[in-house]
């Protein structure tokens, strides 16, 4: 891992909030990554973690394979802090998938020991069950008037909890990081500039002299991988923007203006919007529509690649959550993302994907470090599928249009709020159903509308957003007056989880 060499490894067993538990370690200025709990023996070993957290939820999952040995851990010899299921491995019980326990806040009343540092009880917890009230060999460090909710096995330097420090809704939960951490003995040295310069070196020691196509989409993502790109080996980079039907209103003029006018790097714009409908064609199944524009995006790559002569790599915008969400403990993916399921098993080009270990903050300060324009690291996420993953069902050049109009309504009304820094994303889904309306005498028969608005730090969990009901009616009045086609609209009140944030 080059500079970082102290590094925190979180093995997934199956919690909702595996990936927070990754996220408010990286924001201490400390390099993780997440593996599943099935990870091999010989793959835990290379990563050479100064720590492990155990991250597990209130239930067992079913599992291909059973997880790596607690046996094996232990002998590593480094601190471990079990969660939930993570802590019932270590003590080798057992809870079949089928059996209920349930998450709740509790307070604790009494912390004591390393763990609970400089930390003042009585606080709230987010608990999880089912528990042990006396694990073998451990000494309580931590009650709530149930009982014991944390212990230490402080000769092993093993602490086990019952509760979720990465959550929220637990208070101190950074402290109690923060202070596993200092008992880690881990150098604070995951920081933009860091990162900056070696993905620098990285990125020149895997091109040298070789030509990189990088694939714009205009999102805060391939900004920043072509920024680092860019400055990694200048003008062998060569970027390619693809309007392939599936953009925003205005997107591609505005794309074209940021890179050419603003960043000053040379733009090479394709039109394939009739090639990726036409693909694109009666398909309404989510996963192969994410499959056929991850596979169109490659050819046409592919294609332009041919064109410039001589080039073996292709630059993407790929994140740490793209990656995580394509895999599971059960061996089936969220859902496939167009620049990791989505990719063929042929493949002409050599991926360059410097922003593959940053979560979504991560690579905004990153843009930040790079010089990159507010306005440009402030955009709210927009999936590389566009909206063929907004248009629910078959993809039409009138449909998208349709959506395109009542999107742009969307984003306008939130701006003109002032609520655009507040809301991680703001957008429209048309929904393949259709429902009855009148307007004066006359009945009508058109597609429903909803609305998808959510607050997030990272986008790992994210809350629907509590809009004013006045800012809801102007929506919804404009969008059925202005936009030919939709005759109703619906709010989305879905949280993540259960619901992920776009709909397909």
């Amino acid at each position: 891992m080059g500079a970082f060499a102290d590094r925190i490894l979180v093995l997934d067993f199956g919690s909702p909030t595996t990936q927070l538990v990754a996220r408010r370690v990286r924001a201490m200025s400390v390099y993780c990554e997440i593996l599943p709990c099935t990870a091999s023996e010989a793959q835990i070993r290379a990563f050479a973690p100064r720590g492990i957290v155990l991250s597990g939820g209130p239930t067992a999952v079913s599992l291909p394979k059973p997880p790596v040995s607690a046996e094996f851990l232990l002998s590593l010899g480094v601190p471990v802090l079990a969660l939930g299921q993570g802590f019932l491995h270590l003590l080798g019980r057992r809870v079949e998938p089928s059996e209920d326990a349930q998450l709740a806040q509790a307070e604790i009343r009494q912390a004591q020991g390393e763990l609970f540092s400089g930390i003042v009880e009585p606080f709230r917890a987010w608990t999880t069950g089912p528990r042990v009230a006396d694990p073998e060999g451990f000494q309580p460090i931590a009650w709530t008037f149930g009982g014991p909710v944390a212990f230490a096995h402080r000769e092993r330097r093993v602490y086990g909890a019952f509760f979720h420090p990465e959550s929220p809704r637990t208070e101190k939960g950074d402290a109690i990081l923060d202070n596993f951490l200092t008992l880690c003995g881990v150098e604070r040295s995951w920081t933009p500039a860091a990162f900056v310069a070696r993905q620098v070196e990285r990125i020149r020691e895997q091109v040298r002299d070789g030509k990189v196509i990088c694939a714009l989409s205009g999102g805060v993502d391939s900004a920043v991988t072509a920024a680092i790109i860019h400055r990694a080996v200048g003008d062998q980079l060569h970027c390619i923007f693809v309007d392939h039907g599936l953009l925003r209103k205005g997107e591609k003029e505005q794309v074209i203006r940021t890179f050419r006018e603003v960043l000053g790097i040379p733009l090479e714009v394709i039109d394939a919007e009739s090639r990726f409908l036409e693909r694109l064609a009666g398909v309404t199944d989510p996963e192969q529509k994410r499959k056929i524009i991850g596979y169109e995006f490659i050819e046409v790559f592919e294609e332009a690649a041919r064109a410039i002569g001589d080039v073996r790599f292709l630059g993407q915008g790929t994140i740490y959550p793209d990656v995580i969400e394509s895999i599971s403990l059960e061996g089936k993916p969220v859902k496939s993302h167009h620049n990791v399921g989505g990719l063929p098993e042929r493949m002409n080009l050599e991926l360059v994907e410097p922003l593959r270990e940053l979560f979504k903050d991560e690579v905004r300060a990153v843009g930040r470090e790079l010089g990159l324009p507010e306005a440009q690291l402030n955009r709210q996420p927009f999936p590389g599928p566009g909206l063929g993953v907004r248009c629910v069902g078959e993809l039409t050049r009138a449909r998208l249009d349709t959506l395109r109009e009542a999107d742009a309504i969307v984003r306008e009304e939130i701006q003109a709020a002032g609520l655009q820094d507040r809301v991680w994303q703001a957008f429209a889904i048309l929904l393949p159903v259709r429902s009855t309306g009148s307007r004066g005498h006359d009945r009508s028969y058109k597609e429903v509308c909803a609305v998808r608005v959510v607050e997030s730090e990272d986008a790992m969990t994210a809350e629907w957003s509590r809009l004013p009901h006045e800012l809801l009616a102007r929506i919804s009045r404009r969008i059925c007056e202005e936009v030919e086609g939709i005759g109703r609209v619906v709010y989305d009140i879905t949280s993540k989880p259960p619901a992920t944030i776009e709909w397909e």
